[in-house]
């Protein structure tokens, strides 16, 4: 690679290469503003200079704010797409496109593994658990609400009758249940159908749910007719509406196209310098995903387009499609086609089916931009009358929350969960093991994971605007002190204790306060109201870090019980009586193989293989 600098005031294109490559553009005190790929460099720079005459809008902040411009050649476009991608990661430049996924959309999964399967509801990020059982489970969907889901399942049920009750109820009947007797069940719970008759009805649901309906569609069919000629019109009804069931179930998996081609449906959307891009794959001859994502951005349409499609389709992301519809043309097509090949096609149409495609993703955008902007004004809100509420200087861009989880005083943890300008920042979640704390000790556990999360935001000069406890005035306390211990004198505390029932004298309950903020040298806290948009953040907030917190608990939690679990013949009880004799893992640890046998339940031969299986090198407390 060739790497040139031009410090020229208002970047000068002096010097730069007609070689493919990456550009930096800078502002007076070096900080990289964006981050661009070229076919041709100088070409591509220059296109930036024009004043106006070929349409092409000028870019507001690199007439006021970029000074020099910095470009890398590399040696092919692929080069410059890996760079490009790095280069962002690293600097993070404000005016990239940094996509951020809205959801996680339900599914359906089946696992085929069992005896008798169903369907069960799960999120998309399931698909994980598939990759880890291939050829046992199947995913189906997604679906845009449970509502949906449910009304899916429903008409599926009326045209193949499979289970759906959970594996407690099924394992102990005794006699079929009432779907059974109106037709949405088979019974394999009492044995009305076989293991093979049952893995057919499987597999016609899953062939239904897969799009493949035209086989059942056309014997559902011939069957109404049939009986409409011989004139059971009840019979027909019937056959009718599992007929029209069958067909609403395919038709809630989304849009069905009249091809099965490969496709990507982009729509986007913007409101000043807010862009929303909203994407609808289409596999298989019907949709299989559907997602937004949100992003800032000052670039025209042609250079933002050919930063969404790198943004989505670059290095280390899946493939393009054979197909991708669009509303405009990107800039440098050619680049495109030479980076991802001629197997993709990049479509702007004017009419037709994809035209109608491509209106639908733009709904769907011009809906999740609308409800973006809704919850970033609440934000907003609920940041300026934080900063009044506390005397701030202004509202706090990055806010920072702790929360203690222990049960019983072992295995504590603790988490840290960041804000940032109202939406959560999850490259700010911290976990923290509690190093100097024995024991139960809030107090000093708080002291702890506050010292050491401040004295590192010093040393990397990122200390939040605002820090929340998790507690009240003890734990508020703790905090200040360590604050005090690592200078950030400039760092505002206050702790959040959540609302509590309140009850008399004789016991009874007189109704519940509400959330009470505490604050450093004020003796009473504030109420805060229960419609209050400050009280509504710092829940959100809070709640976050407890689930953060907890789910770091248990995941310790469940690590140190297998190190007993693993212990061949040492059972529930006898795990249980070893506990309750010393209080904990590390405890059972500490003692001899003739100390564990004094244990009831508990013989030599055990004892001596309890001590093996906790001592060695993977065992960690």
């Amino acid at each position: 690679m060739m790497l040139a600098m031009l410090h020229e005031p208002r970047w000068s294109l002096e010097g730069v290469s007609e070689l493919p490559g990456v550009y930096l553009f800078r502002d007076g005190a070096g900080v990289v503003l964006y981050v661009g790929k070229a076919l041709a460099l100088r070409a591509r720079l220059r296109s930036y200079r024009r004043p106006g005459g070929d349409g092409r809008p000028m870019i507001r902040f690199l007439n006021e704010d970029a000074v020099s411009v910095e470009t890398i050649v590399t040696r092919t476009e692929q080069e410059a797409l890996l760079l490009e991608d790095a280069l962002i990661k690293e600097h993070r430049p404000v005016h990239n496109v940094r996509l951020k996924d809205d959801k996680s959309f339900l599914m359906l999964r089946l696992d085929t593994a069992e005896e008798f399967p169903r369907f069960r509801f799960v999120r998309a990020h399931e698909r994980a658990r598939q990759a880890d059982a291939p050829g046992r489970q199947r995913l189906f969907g997604p679906f845009a609400n449970s509502r949906a889901l449910r009304h899916t399942l429903s008409d599926l049920h009326r045209v193949v009758a499979l289970r759906d009750c959970p594996d407690s109820v099924f394992a102990n009947r005794s006699r079929p249940c009432m779907k059974h007797q109106i037709g949405l069940c088979s019974a394999p719970c009492v044995g009305l159908i076989n293991r093979e008759e049952y893995a057919v009805l499987v597999a016609r649901a899953e062939r239904i749910l897969g799009g493949d309906i035209a086989e059942l569609e056309q014997e559902l069919d011939s069957r109404m007719r049939g009986a409409s000629e011989v004139r059971e019109y009840e019979r027909a009804g019937a056959w009718r509406d599992r007929l029209a069931a069958l067909r609403r179930t395919v038709e809630r998996q989304g849009v069905r196209p009249q091809d099965s081609v490969e496709r990507d449906v982009l729509g986007l959307v913007r409101s000043g310098a807010d862009a929303l891009l909203h994407r609808i794959a289409f596999r298989g001859g019907r949709m299989s995903e559907s997602r937004s994502h949100w992003f800032r951005s000052e670039l025209p349409d042609d250079e933002l387009w050919s930063n969404v499609i790198t943004a989505v389709y670059g290095a280390g992301r899946p493939p393009p499609p054979k197909e991708v519809v669009l509303s405009a043309e990107p800039a440098d097509p050619e680049f495109l086609g030479r980076l991802f090949g001629d197997q993709t096609r990049w479509i702007v149409p004017q009419s037709g089916e994809r035209r109608r495609m491509l209106d639908l993703a733009h709904a769907n955008a011009r809906a999740a931009l609308s409800q973006q902007r809704g919850l970033r004004a609440a934000n907003e809100e609920a940041l300026e009358a934080l900063a009044d509420l506390l005397d701030l200087p202004g509202a706090p861009e990055v806010i920072d929350c702790f929360d203690i989880s222990t049960l019983q005083g072992r295995h504590t943890v603790a988490s840290r969960v960041r804000m940032r300008s109202g939406h959560l920042d999850k490259s700010g979640y911290r976990r923290f093991k509690l190093r100097s704390v024995a024991g139960q000790d809030d107090f000093a556990s708080i002291k702890e994971v506050v010292g050491r999360s401040l004295r590192r935001g010093a040393k990397d000069n990122e200390l939040p605007d605002l820090v929340v406890i998790d507690g009240g005035a003890g734990q508020l306390s703790s905090a200040l002190e360590a604050r005090a211990e690592i200078g950030a004198h400039e760092v505002p505390m206050v702790g959040l204790a959540k609302a509590r029932a309140e009850r008399s004298v004789q016991g009874r309950r007189k109704g519940a306060s509400e959330e009470r903020l505490f604050l450093p040298g004020v003796a009473e806290p504030l109420e805060l109201g229960r419609n209050s948009p400050v009280r509504l953040l710092l829940e959100r907030l809070r709640d976050e870090a407890h689930r953060f917190a907890i789910r770091y608990h248990r995941k310790e939690r469940g690590r140190i019980r297998s190190q007993l679990d693993s212990i061949d013949g040492l059972g529930p009880v006898k795990k249980r009586a070893l506990l309750s004799r010393f209080g904990s893992v590390a405890g059972v640890r500490a003692e001899s193989a003739e100390s564990l046998s004094g244990v009831p339940g508990i013989s030599p031969r055990l004892a001596a293989a309890i001590v093996e299986g906790l001592a060695r090198p993977n065992s960690d407390a």
